[in-house]
């Protein structure tokens, strides 16, 4: 894994709540997202800061849904994951494993 594929840890946990969510991978869902599943509570704000920069880094693409009364007439931005970003999410995950490998067994009941 080289410097320019690099992601932060909340770079990483967003991109993966796309992969996640899917077809409904806009803000509000990958907020929920990841306190269903992380039991984490994030700001909207970080988590468009966030889409928006693994857009730009390539890992992602938007298109805009359409517009519905709820939203007062306002289209939702979806995301979708890149091939690029797959790879670099598989490539993350294996660095991970190859880490976890080189670790002495622990018994984490025991902790």
């Amino acid at each position: 894994m080289g410097k320019t594929s690099y992601l932060g840890e909340f770079e990483e946990l967003i991109l993966t709540m796309v992969l996640v969510v899917e077809d409904e991978a806009y803000g509000n869902t990958i907020v929920k997202a990841i306190k269903q599943h992380q039991n984490r509570e994030v700001n909207l704000s970080s988590v468009h800061i966030t889409l928006y920069r693994l857009e730009e880094k390539g890992f992602l693409e938007s298109y805009m849904g359409g517009a519905t009364k709820t939203r007062g007439g306002r289209k939702k931005r979806y995301f979708k994951i890149t091939n690029a970003g797959k790879a670099l999410l598989q490539e993350m995950k294996d660095a991970r494993m190859n880490l976890w490998k080189l670790t002495p067994q622990l018994n984490f009941n025991s902790l």
